[in-house]
């Protein structure tokens, strides 16, 4: 229907629903009911709803900012890619905004709205993405209600939304890195490796699972699931998995943690227990950030281009239209070898 000036009453009467459940659904801080979410996000689509009906009004004036949306700005893994992305928004000439949400989706989706009604250039939204549909459904449809008022949505670090959804996609290779430590620890003779800080249903997480799933495949193994623990990517879900991994019993002789932080919290646990990291067990991180060269011993880990992958999302958002066949960047990752790992009885 396209009405420009659809608001949130048009939406209500058309879903049949209060304009207040509206609003919830679209403030997200209220729980509705998944079937009375959808219709409502349905009758946003047909109205083709914009919250600021003034936005259109203002043609493709943005206002030479770009906001760039993390959970934590504290951790090192952002911090780096905000560098990058800091640096790119220098060079054009935009100003850059730091938005945090403390892992809170609701908030990533507050943020996003609130830069659409300021018209940045682009938000750039880093971190891994939950598999939840409501979620990715109401990021679809900020992608395209950015899209109309002359902005952009830039994921970084996180799958693309799907087919025909206007957003710009910069991503490393996640999977590949996990498989190619997991090769490296397996054909160096760990049979037996655990892994700290699966966090379920995010897609960093269950992509570096892959890798090192299969890489166990790959030469016929089968990871044990005693050695697979849930938590969070943290040092003091690393220091207490490895403490929990020792409690077990159960045999390993390598630790792949799910990030450096992770690892960092391992290696304390395992220093405390009076294991010792190589000769014992061999500890890997993944993200190289600064933590890893200074942790005691050096850690083997993956690296990840934090840096370029800030540059690179600012770059292809502001040049898009002469960059259109572009929009979805996958930068390599490799692994460093460092001093906590070795190969088992040598």
């Amino acid at each position: 229907m396209g009405n420009d000036a659809s608001t949130v009453r048009d939406v209500a009467a058309r879903a049949g629903v209060s304009a207040s459940t509206v609003s919830r659904v679209l403030g997200g801080t209220y729980p509705v009911a998944a079937s009375t979410r959808a219709r409502v996000l349905k009758a946003m689509r047909e109205l083709d709803y914009v919250v600021n009906a003034h936005a259109r009004a203002l043609g493709g004036s943005t206002n030479k900012t770009v906001a760039f949306v993390v959970d934590d700005v504290t951790g090192p893994f952002y911090a780096h890619i905000a560098r990058g992305v800091e640096e790119q928004a220098s060079a054009e000439g935009r100003l850059c905004m730091l938005c945090t949400t403390h892992g809170d989706p609701q908030r990533v989706l507050a943020v996003v709205e609130t830069m659409r009604e300021q018209r940045a250039d682009a938000v750039i939204v880093v971190g891994g993405a939950w598999e939840d549909k409501a979620y990715q459904d109401r990021m679809t449809h900020f992608a395209h209600a950015l899209d109309r008022v002359g902005s952009r949505l830039v994921l970084v670090g996180r799958p693309p939304l799907g087919p025909g959804v206007p957003a710009t996609v910069v991503e490393y290779d996640n999977e590949g890195g996990a498989f190619a430590m997991t090769t490296h620890l397996l054909t160096s003779g760990h049979q037996r490796i655990a892994y700290l800080g699966r966090v379920p249903g995010l897609s960093t997480s269950d992509q570096r699972l892959s890798g090192f799933r299969r890489a166990h495949e790959l030469l016929g193994l089968a990871p044990d699931p005693k050695l697979i623990l849930d938590g969070t990517f943290s040092r003091s879900h690393g220091y207490q998995g490895a403490r929990q991994l020792l409690a077990s019993g159960v045999e390993f002789t390598a630790v792949f943690a799910g990030t450096d932080m992770v690892a960092a919290g391992a290696l304390q646990a395992l220093r405390e227990a009076r294991v010792s990291v190589p000769d014992d067990v061999s500890v890997v991180g993944y993200d190289d950030v600064p933590l890893a060269l200074d942790l005691f011993p050096a850690l083997t880990t993956v690296n990840v281009p934090h840096e370029e992958l800030g540059r690179a999302a600012v770059r292809l958002a502001l040049h898009r239209e002469e960059l259109p066949g572009s929009q979805h960047l996958v930068l390599g990752t490799h692994i460093v070898l460092r001093d906590s790992t070795r190969r088992p009885g040598h």
